[in-house]
């Protein structure tokens, strides 16, 4: 008898855990399929804003693995990829050696320091459900010792990059304020937030006018903006900028770095070919060198008509759900000759709880209009593994706070 398939998953972000639950809800036959995660979890990305300000706990942002999937069919490891050796068909983690026929690449993003001096050292990242506890931590210490430092630095928080996580962490920020000095006995004119970006407007992924809607909201809640200013240097409490050729100094002894994104290091250190952690994949998602390798999320390089996709949760979920297709017809011998194409639904970005600005459909949307279409947007992802139980349990509902 012809032994089962090994298809190996590694990564349960939004392309992962699709292509798992794709199989596990439409394949039929005797293959092995393993999904491997660092965490027991699976979390919203494009929630993690809200974790770090703490308006969403960690327990709500948690999603099990082994309570979504069907164990009988995906067998889950929680274990950490160290190395990708795809000539022995293989991967590494700190848990063992696991071999594949199919592998699925799934393994989500770094963020990019970009050559900054002190970014590692200095900076905190919004890069996962760990590092924004942390920052929810920080920025709660440091209120709540604020009776003892007198040192208003301390309530200086700066963010660096104007897109979307920049933008929505420092909104989310200033909607809590308020309440923040009320709780802590601290005059509200003391915190300040500042937004530091290279491009001319935030947003740069929206049409100037969107742009300018969103920078008007912040502002009315208190949000300083810095746009087409270059981060020099980070350090301890401070972070240099040269805008229009003059060098000066913003200080703040709380800095986020939420300037961009890159592919993961695993990918950049494996002998796969890749441009910073990210493959060049053909119009099935499978890696060129590698016909036994298909790559999702933001470990891919997808071109349509030649103009390269931003890595999004959109664009990891579609593509998730494309190679799971693809992996049932071929295991079931069946002919599959669509490509991947990728249907942009749209982009919202938070201005805190009830607000916002994006694009549904090609339409511009603002304001409650915005804020109830990315909660519909979130809700729709929890649907797509867990159904209305899940969006119950875990949706995001338009005027609920953690107040």
């Amino acid at each position: 008898m012809q032994q089962p398939k090994k298809i190996l998953i590694t990564g349960g972000g939004y392309g992962g855990l699709k292509v798992a639950l794709g199989l596990q809800r439409k394949y039929q036959g005797n293959a092995e399929i393993t999904l491997i995660s660092k965490h027991d979890y699976h979390y919203q990305t494009t929630l993690l804003h809200k974790v770090a300000i703490g308006t969403l706990s960690a327990r709500k942002a948690r999603i099990y693995y082994r309570k979504v999937l069907d164990l009988n069919k995906v067998c889950f490891i929680k274990d950490k990829i160290k190395q990708i050796s795809p000539k022995e068909n293989k991967v590494i983690g700190n848990g063992g050696e696991y071999s594949y026929d199919i592998l699925v690449i799934a393994l989500g993003f770094k963020p990019n320091n970009f050559g900054v001096k002190g970014v590692d050292k200095y900076a905190y990242k919004l890069s996962s459900l760990n590092a924004a506890l942390k920052i929810d931590k920080n920025i709660e210490n440091k209120f709540k010792e604020f009776v003892h430092t007198k040192n208003p630095n301390d309530l200086q928080i700066i963010v660096c990059g104007t897109g979307f996580t920049g933008i929505e962490f420092a909104a989310e920020l200033a909607t809590q304020l308020d309440e923040l000095c009320l709780i802590c006995g601290i005059d509200r004119n003391i915190p300040k937030v500042t937004c530091i970006g290279r491009s001319k407007h935030i947003l740069p992924v929206f049409s100037s006018a969107l742009a300018k809607s969103a920078e008007s909201k912040l502002k009315n809640l208190g949000v300083e903006i810095l746009s087409s200013a270059d981060i020099k240097e980070i350090k301890e409490g401070e972070v240099v900028i040269e805008s229009n050729g003059v060098s000066s100094s913003v200080y703040g002894n709380t800095i986020i770095w939420s300037a961009g994104v890159k592919g993961s290091e695993i990918v950049e250190h494996s002998s796969i070919p890749n441009k910073n952690g990210r493959i060049c994949v053909d119009a099935q998602l499978q890696c060129k060198d590698f016909d036994n390798i298909y790559v999702v999320g933001d470990c891919a390089i997808a071109a349509d008509k030649d103009a390269i996709h931003a890595p999004t949760a959109q664009l990891a979920a579609q593509m998730g759900d494309y190679v799971a297709e693809l992996l049932c017809a071929k295991l079931e011998g069946k002919d599959f000759t669509k490509p991947f194409k990728f249907n942009h639904r749209g982009t919202v970005c938070s201005i805190g709880h009830t607000d916002g600005v994006g694009i549904v459909y090609h339409k511009n949307v603002k304001g409650e209009i915005a804020a109830f279409m990315k909660n519909t947007i979130e809700n729709k992802w929890l649907y797509s593994i867990g159904g209305l139980n899940m969006v119950f349990k875990k949706g995001q509902f338009r005027y609920r706070t953690s107040n």
